[in-house]
């Protein structure tokens, strides 16, 4: 066991050294060494976690420390890991589409100044994210979170030159933040009321926290195991970006393109919904935070699919995408099919990264220019960018036998089944996001590779959208006369990579993952709320699903979103420009993104800076300042003043105040006597 112990550890820590030698031997080892050693980290973290993976499959699984940090009283600061079955396939799914996306860098930023510091960085959170995944506790956890946070504020502002740039990744931090106050308070919850932080210990006493409950507010008691677990799914709102903490998630589109694939497929939004994924034998003894975790995915699900219809930057439709796929997730993970959620999670990481890689590829092709309306035809400029594209975006609308399909009509049946409160909203909005996903992803699709040449013109569009100024550093866009061109090999294989499992990952292992025994260790559901164990009677293996799949609602509904896209974007493209102007406040409702950033800026940054506005003026300037420091000098001179009447130096002066105190002196003992 020893062995395998020694394994586990090089998982996260090759790719750490990586980071390490690149980000602080940078310049001595130079462009090529950086990617090579980064590179190198994550590969080798790839190779141990496949031998993890079969020993894991042989029945093998581990949770123990590794290493103890500190103890206070009872409760122990640990570093540990917890090998089983979910967390080797989360432990495959990042460290893969991580490798694909190190290998894309190298291609995407060979001209960029800060080479070495972006593949440090990439490498960096590669390990925080496995030291997430990889956690036995919730400390472990909690340092896993807080690490992809910091790094992916690094990342995002990784041009830091650009005021934009550093706007977008300071409001991640702070969204962040948000969540992540909730989180740790679910945590000092469970280490407040069991006395413990590691997973199995907490788990084992999951039934006495539902019998207790909690005052948050003097006479109302609220379940205790209610709000611990409505504290811990804050935390994920704001990791996963679910509605209101979703706001930073598109404006991290400031980042290069490597990034957005590595943050938006495979880690930081991805952690959230493991985190609840791990959680369950807590999550299943509350509905009301069920209840609570169905309508907020829900909504994320459908409303941010509608933003991705008035987008025209290409990597922000994808970015909303991410997010309504995020809503897919959390609304499964609401009706307790937390399989189908982690499942979802594992294709939707294949076919996102590959969608984003491909923008990254058109943008690269576009000379910088991301604008959708400056694009047109380029299928036969870029084949390898196109046809890969189109399976991203096929598998990302659920087309049958494609990884899409299975884990989103998965969900889409469990919502069917379920009957926690909730769930007929959920269904309505999953089944409409279905309509809405493929609308706006052929919208793209159609857009930037079909219809008539738009490129090579001057930019006359940027004035309409001054917030979506192309994310590069790069500028901008081909010049008259020239033509987009194919990316480099190192840009087009990993796009092959990935559109590879984009079609057979989830056709090869739905039936383990969702009605065998893979997660049977993992993953805890109850009896009333199995809606998986439901869609099992249904379930007659993948190939009859994918047929079957042909005649249902949500393939109509899809097919319908591709030939709208179709229609209004090659054939009539001047009704959706009409239609703009008939809504137009619609439009400018979409546009503005439902004013949840003009909420935020006047109500929160507004207040904020109220607040501390009323506290300086008020209470430094006034109290402080005024009061305090001034007034004590004003009262202290005010006395001297007072003093200096009294010693005028004339002897006359001198006399008659002796004389006037002993009058009051013989008064005062002539009264006594």
């Amino acid at each position: 066991m020893s062995e395998m112990q020694n394994l586990y550890l090089v998982v996260p820590l090759a790719p750490l050294a990586g980071a390490i030698l690149a980000g602080l031997f940078g310049k001595a080892i130079g462009r090529t060494g950086a990617h090579v050693v980064t590179i190198l980290g994550v590969a080798v973290a790839l190779f141990a976690s496949i031998l993890i993976y079969q020993d894991v499959q042989a029945g093998n699984t581990f949770n123990g420390t590794v290493y103890t940090w500190a103890t206070s009283g009872n409760l122990s600061f640990e570093v540990g890991f917890l090998i089983d079955e979910l967390t080797v396939m989360m432990m495959l799914v990042v460290t893969f589409v991580s490798l694909m996306v190190h290998l894309y860098t190298i291609g995407y930023m060979h001209e960029d100044p800060g080479y070495q510091r972006f593949f440090s960085y990439i490498s960096l959170f590669t390990f925080s994210m496995l030291m997430l995944v990889m956690s036995n506790n919730f400390l472990q956890l909690f340092f896993g979170w807080e690490a992809v946070g910091l790094v992916s504020y690094l990342l995002i502002g990784f041009w830091y030159t650009r005021p934009t740039a550093i706007f977008a990744n300071m409001k991640a931090f702070l969204v962040n933040r948000v969540g992540d106050f909730g989180f740790l308070l679910g945590i000092g919850l469970v280490a407040a009321h069991t006395g413990s932080l590691n997973y199995a210990e907490v788990f084992a006493q999951a039934d006495a926290l539902s019998a207790k409950t909690i005052e948050l507010f003097p006479g109302s008691p609220w379940l205790l195991i209610s709000v611990i677990c409505i504290c811990l799914f804050i935390g994920a709102m704001g990791k996963s970006a679910q509605v209101p903490l979703h706001v930073w998630l598109p404006d991290s589109m400031e980042g290069p393109t490597p990034i957005s694939a590595l943050i938006h497929a495979a880690t930081m939004v991805t952690a959230g919904i493991f985190m609840v994924a791990r959680m369950s034998p807590l999550f299943e003894l509350s509905e009301t935070a069920l209840s609570f975790v169905i309508v907020i995915g829900a909504t994320t699900a459908l409303f941010m699919g509608f933003l991705g219809i008035v987008q025209n930057d290409i990597k922000r439709v994808v970015a909303y995408s991410t997010l309504s796929q995020l809503g897919y997730m959390t609304v499964a993970l609401g009706v307790s099919a937390y399989s189908a959620a982690v499942f979802h999670l594992m294709t939707h990481a294949f076919f996102k990264a590959l969608l984003f890689l491909g923008a990254g590829s058109v943008i690269i092709g576009m000379h910088h220019d991301q604008d959708m309306r400056n694009m047109g035809g380029l299928w036969k400029y870029m084949p390898i960018t196109w046809f890969t594209s189109l399976v991203g975006s096929l598998a990302l609308i659920g087309f049958p036998f494609l990884s899409g399909f299975f884990s989103k009509d998965s969900i889409i049946e469990a919502v069917h089944f379920s009957t926690i409160p909730g769930a007929g909203y959920a269904y309505f909005c999953v089944i409409a996001g279905v309509f809405i996903t493929a609308f706006y992803s052929f919208r793209m699709y159609f857009l930037v590779f079909h219809g008539k040449e738009r490129f090579g013109h001057a930019h006359d569009h940027h004035g309409d959208h001054a917030d979506e100024e192309p994310s590069d550093d790069h500028h901008h866009g081909l010049a008259p006369g020239q033509k987009p061109h194919e990316s480099p090999w190192v840009v087009t294989v990993p796009l092959i990579l990935l559109a590879i499992p984009s079609v057979l990952v989830g056709f090869l292992t739905i039936e383990p993952m969702l009605f065998g025994d893979w997660f049977k260790r993992a993953i805890h559901v109850a009896a009333s709320h199995d809606t998986i164990g439901q869609f099992a009677e249904h379930f007659h293996g993948a190939a009859a699903m994918a047929m079957h799949g042909f005649t249902t609602l949500p393939f109509f509904l899809a097919m319908a979103g591709v030939v709208l896209a179709w229609f209004f974007y090659l054939v009539k493209p001047e009704i959706p420009a009409a239609i703009m102007r008939t809504f137009k406040p619609l439009h400018t409702l979409l546009d503005n993104k439902y004013y949840f950033d003009k909420f935020n800026e006047a109500v929160f940054a507004g207040g904020s800076r109220l607040l501390g506005q009323g506290l300086w003026k008020g209470g430094d300037q006034g109290v402080i300042d005024g009061l305090i420091i001034n007034g004590t000098a004003r009262t202290v001179s005010l006395v001297a003043q007072m003093s200096r009447l009294w010693q005028s130096g004339h002897i006359y002066l001198y006399a008659f105040s002796m004389i006037i105190g002993l009058c009051i002196l013989l008064s005062l003992w002539f009264s006594v006597v």
